[in-house]
């Protein structure tokens, strides 16, 4: 009996739906939430672009689609944010609002804890400010 290739992340959340659920409520808190008004403010006015590029790099981060790659090649993360102020509590208010985002949109608590771990990760190797 041959056992089930394990499922990505992207499948587990429900696909290019879920994602881009995930990632409108990740930019409606960020829009409403008093307490991540610090981490709004390092956005455009205009959301919409925002959200699309982290829609399409999701996509492709959790094992789907690579929408980002297509459009814009290797994603660079920590490249493309070095214009940025990123440190400690950037970080922690992104982290803090995914988190948010992640349990409004349902995503079950052993993918919510596996992906925030993946997140935190991502977000302290982008931090580009010392000590900060």
């Amino acid at each position: 009996m041959s056992e089930a290739a394990p499922i990505s992340p992207f499948e587990a959340l429900g696909g290019e739906g879920a994602v881009r659920g995930l990632v409108d409520a990740f930019y409606d808190l960020m829009d409403l939430e008093p307490q991540y008004a610090h981490l709004r403010a390092l956005h455009p006015t205009d959301l919409d672009g925002s959200r699309d590029k982290l829609f399409w790099f999701l996509c492709g981060w959790l094992g789907g689609p690579d929408h980002y790659i297509e459009r814009f090649g290797h994603p660079r993360l920590r490249a493309r944010h070095l214009p940025f102020p990123i440190g400690i509590r950037e970080r922690d208010d992104w982290l803090a609002c995914m988190g948010e985002a992640m349990v409004a949109v349902a995503v079950p608590d052993p993918l919510r804890v596996r992906l925030a771990e993946s997140f935190a990760g991502t977000a302290d190797w982008m931090r580009n400010r010392a000590g900060a």
